[in-house]
């Protein structure tokens, strides 16, 4: 279940029940970003730190056109956090390039971890990764 569904299934979860005594917990922080845990290595540091900067500055001017969920910058931030600047520099290219006019849309996911097939000496691997299966 993606964390979209999981924080929606969580906000219905008490069944309705209006009286409940027990106070419901909410998480500390909420972040639309990647808050799962990841090696915080300089490259990995830097590339979601561009991506944060672009988020705080130029997403507002850009608008809000993306037509996947996560959104293309959420994407980028989660996938470098998770498999490092240069996969994931290639999966989040891959991803904007999908996302303009003719592209696909809908729910895509970062995938939690790469095959044994992906090399970092052929980067054309990751355009397979969002494509639509069936």
């Amino acid at each position: 279940m993606c964390e979209f569904c999981v924080r929606q299934a969580d906000d219905e979860g008490d069944g309705g029940a209006a009286g409940s005594s027990q106070p419901r917990e909410r998480p500390a922080r909420y972040s639309r970003n990647y808050t799962g845990p990841f090696r915080k290595t300089p490259d990995r540091l830097l590339g979601m730190g561009l991506i944060r900067l672009y988020q705080l500055t130029l997403s507002g001017f850009v608008g809000n056109s993306c037509r996947h969920i996560p959104t293309c910058s959420e994407y980028g931030y989660e996938s470098i956090a998770r498999h490092g600047l240069w996969a994931g520099g290639w999966m989040t290219l891959f991803r904007v390039s999908r996302c303009g006019p003719g592209g696909t849309s809908g729910l895509d996911p970062v995938p939690e971890a790469l095959g044994d097939g992906f090399r970092w000496w052929s980067p054309w691997q990751y355009l397979s990764l969002g494509r639509k299966r069936g």
